[in-house]
């Protein structure tokens, strides 16, 4: 254990210091108003992959994990993840494997689990789910078995989690209860000890803050594109500071 701390010690400092110019360069009114701090769990299976120097994350989503568009795949959060913890962990190779299919339910996600985490072999899987549920009515209760028994199905493999609730949308917001699917997403996070990246109130203050104009029309897929490149930016920040969780504390010196 201790040369495993050792080693994650290092992966992080290095990383730390070697991205430090291009972290503060990138800290822009989205970091800023994003109101993201560290994780209330560590990501114990991350750490250990940052100190073998390989990192393999799994995205698990519906369409909001992807974007429309011959160049949609490239801009799109998890590419924009795999770039900004390749920054942020030098010396780490860093692999992100996307499963995205527009309105799987989070039981139509869980049925799959078994098989991603035999073909990708996670260390970390990021589980965004919540709208598709939302718009077929699917029970509650329902969605938040699924959450748990995936949670059980990735815990089994030696994969963290961190789920991603869904997007916020001013233009649906009255029209979307998408409330008790946030709330059975935050219950299982604290029962389970996963981290859950809260996209929706992140969204939200960009919105009300005028960081982006979520409820403008727009054709192109500019204003999408810096949403998702600040979305992957803030999730590998958390990813980092999961795995620094993990770390023992320094004793005191006298």
């Amino acid at each position: 254990m201790k040369a495993l701390a050792l080693a994650l010690m290092c992966a992080l400092t290095g990383g730390v210091l070697a991205g430090s110019a291009a972290v503060a360069k990138e800290s822009d009114a989205c970091i800023a108003a994003a109101g993201v701090g560290a994780p209330d769990f560590a990501l114990p299976h991350v750490a250990e992959a940052i100190a073998k120097k390989k990192l393999d994350v799994a995205v698990l989503g519906s369409a909001s994990s992807e974007l429309n568009g011959p160049a949609g795949t490239s801009i799109a959060y998890p590419t924009r993840l795999e770039a900004a913890l390749s920054a942020l962990l030098p010396g780490v190779t860093v692999k992100i494997s996307t499963y995205a299919k527009a309105r799987d339910t989070a039981a139509d996600m869980e049925s799959k689990l078994g098989r991603i985490v035999s073909e990708a072999k996670p260390d970390l899987v990021v589980w965004q789910t919540g709208t598709a549920d939302a718009i077929r009515g699917v029970d509650p209760d329902e969605f938040r078995i699924s959450l748990d028994d995936g949670v059980d199905t990735l815990q089994a493999a030696n994969s963290d989690v961190v789920f991603m609730n869904m997007q916020y949308s001013p233009r649906t917001e009255a029209m979307l209860a998408v409330g008790a699917y946030a709330d059975a997403m935050r219950i299982v996070a604290l029962q389970r000890e996963a981290v859950l990246f809260d996209r929706f109130s992140i969204m939200k203050r960009w919105n009300e803050s005028g960081v982006f104009d979520l409820y403008g029309a727009t054709r192109t897929t500019d204003v999408a594109q810096r949403v998702h490149d600040c979305l992957g930016r803030l999730l590998a920040q958390v990813v980092v500071e999961g795995a620094k969780l993990t770390m023992p504390a320094k004793k005191a010196t006298r």
